[in-house]
């Protein structure tokens, strides 16, 4: 089987599955994600500082400091979409020296994983009024307890006037969490398939996420459906990922699960 994939890798028929390859399956057919799947690299998506050092969970962390908030820079105005410089300063304000140095990235670094920022919605009182506070909704994921943080700045005030916390909630994964579930992935023995198939259409070793184009869903556990190693996904953050070679075909590996909050790979029951 492994010589018929090795001739046929790189050919797209549309709606047609190309080979087999183990549990990794090389398709020609477009996965969700497509658009998306270009701009995943590994590292983009996490705007809290990286650090390492010692924690409860005994992992390595260094003494962490949280930056200053940064000048306001450009503003919008209203409705308007958030600017980059709005982002990024209400990204470092919301980013609490106490919620630093008690959080936890998907890497296991100091710091909880930066999801997203939004512009909020208006209050109820203030729906039509051009003068209402603009404010931003940044998110984050805290993998030490797996607890999802919202915490809303006034732009105008820079001042966190909201915080709330939220646990089974799992909201759309950002780059780097995909890129740590393929991490995962490639070093786990489950990921010999990946590797495989990478190496027959490449030519070349699988050694790093950097070398996938990645898109990924939300994996909650259904009773019955998957092996009781997945059973708290959904109270746990899980990734079922479809990555695709890089000018060469999407790989199906939708029968593998990453649990990011665990760090474990498991294959679903059939």
């Amino acid at each position: 089987m492994r010589s018929r994939v090795h001739r046929h890798l790189g050919k797209v028929v549309a709606g047609t599955a190309v080979a087999v390859a183990g549990t990794a399956v090389m398709i020609g057919i477009t996965l969700p994600g497509t658009a998306g799947a270009d701009e995943t690299r590994p590292g983009a998506g996490r705007s809290v500082p990286q650090e390492s050092g010692a924690d409860g969970a005994g992992r390595a962390v260094a003494p962490g400091v949280v930056e200053q908030a940064p000048a306001e820079g450009e503003k919008g105005t209203g409705r308007d979409p958030l600017t980059d410089d709005e982002t990024q300063r209400v990204a470092k304000i919301a980013l609490s020296r106490q919620l630093f140095r008690s959080g936890e990235g998907v890497d296991g670094e100091r710091g909880p994983q930066l999801l997203g920022v939004d512009l909020a919605e208006p209050e109820a009182d203030e729906v039509g009024d051009p003068a209402a506070p603009r404010r931003a909704d940044v998110t984050f994921y805290d993998y030490r307890d797996d607890t999802l943080v919202t915490r809303t700045v006034e732009l105008g005030t820079g001042k966190v006037v909201r915080t709330g916390t939220q646990h089974g909630v799992q909201p759309p994964l950002s780059l780097a969490e995909k890129a740590e579930a393929a991490a995962l992935l490639i070093a786990d023995p489950l990921g010999a398939d990946l590797k495989a198939d990478y190496k027959d259409a490449t030519g070349r070793p699988l050694t790093s996420a950097d070398q996938l184009r990645l898109s990924g869903a939300v994996y909650r556990a259904a009773p019955g459906a998957q092996p009781a190693a997945l059973d708290r996904c959904g109270e746990h953050r899980c990734v079922r990922l479809f990555p695709k070679i890089k000018n060469g075909p999407w790989v199906d590996a939708r029968s593998l699960v990453i649990d990011l909050s665990a760090r474990k790979v498991a294959r679903l029951d059939h």
